[in-house]
């Protein structure tokens, strides 16, 4: 067995199960199977929201040592559950590394939903959500045609690299400001329901359901982080809608 070749490809699953939203402790203990599935005699993984560092010793007790960083992060649960199946069809039938390096790149490379589905998945989840929390028919219409703005401009910033807390500034400003701006024109009624059904597409729901399950996980670190990360993604759009809100009320 290449123990190196094992290695950068346990680091790759590891990579990818870190950048679509997986959980701490799911990406170390897929990457201490795969390695002792093909003959490890011990695997140490070390990862946080940012990092990964890994460490396999040869049956002939020689440490071979792996660090990856992690730049790029979002939620994909369809490739995280697809690389969960790929690590338990790993630990089953133990492959050749060249199939599994393979199926790692089909995965990586799977199409997303295209851009006017996800509009349309913006506009349908902020009127539903304005619903929710009490606004009227005509609010959630407001929040139908503010929604998929938050999807263009996030997405045109981000292919600049743009810091990710600015561009939640950005869109929660967006939003506050053009839900005045309509419901001064008529289109909606209720500022304070429109307001919360659009931003509630920003809400770091993930990031902190993920962070309490690595602190219960005994991943203290990896949990500060992730919540650390949430607060400040929730500081970000109360600091955005406060901007708006106090802007508009000049005019």
């Amino acid at each position: 067995m290449d123990f190196n070749k094992l290695l950068n490809v346990s680091t790759q699953l590891g990579k990818m199960l870190l950048e679509n939203g997986a959980e701490i402790y799911r990406v170390e203990e897929s990457i201490q199977r795969m390695g002792l599935a093909y003959g490890a005699k011990e695997v140490d993984v070390y990862a946080v929201p940012t990092t990964i560092i890994i460490t396999i010793t040869t049956p002939e007790n020689i440490n071979i040592t792996k660090t990856k960083r992690i730049h790029d992060r979002s939620t994909n649960l369809d490739k995280v559950e697809r690389l969960n199946n790929l690590c338990r069809q790993i630990c089953q039938t133990t492959p050749e590394l060249k199939l599994v390096r393979e199926e790692l790149e089909v995965i990586a490379n799977r199409p997303i939903y295209s851009f006017r589905v996800q509009l349309l998945a913006y506009a349908i989840t902020c009127s539903t959500f304005t619903l929710f929390f009490g606004g009227t028919l005509l609010d959630a219409c407001c929040a139908l045609l503010i929604g998929p703005l938050i999807k263009i401009v996030s997405s045109h910033l981000s292919r600049f690299r743009t810091n990710p807390f600015f561009i939640t500034i950005l869109c929660s400003l967006m939003c506050a400001f053009l839900t005045t701006f309509a419901c001064d024109l008529g289109i909606g009624q209720q500022v304070d329901k429109i307001i919360i059904g659009l931003v509630m597409t920003l809400v770091p729901g993930v990031a902190i359901t993920n962070s309490v399950r690595d602190v219960i996980a005994g991943d203290f670190i990896a949990g500060q982080t992730k919540m650390t990360e949430a607060l400040l993604t929730a500081t970000s759009i109360a600091l955005g809608t406060g901007i708006a809100l106090s802007l508009a009320s000049y005019f």
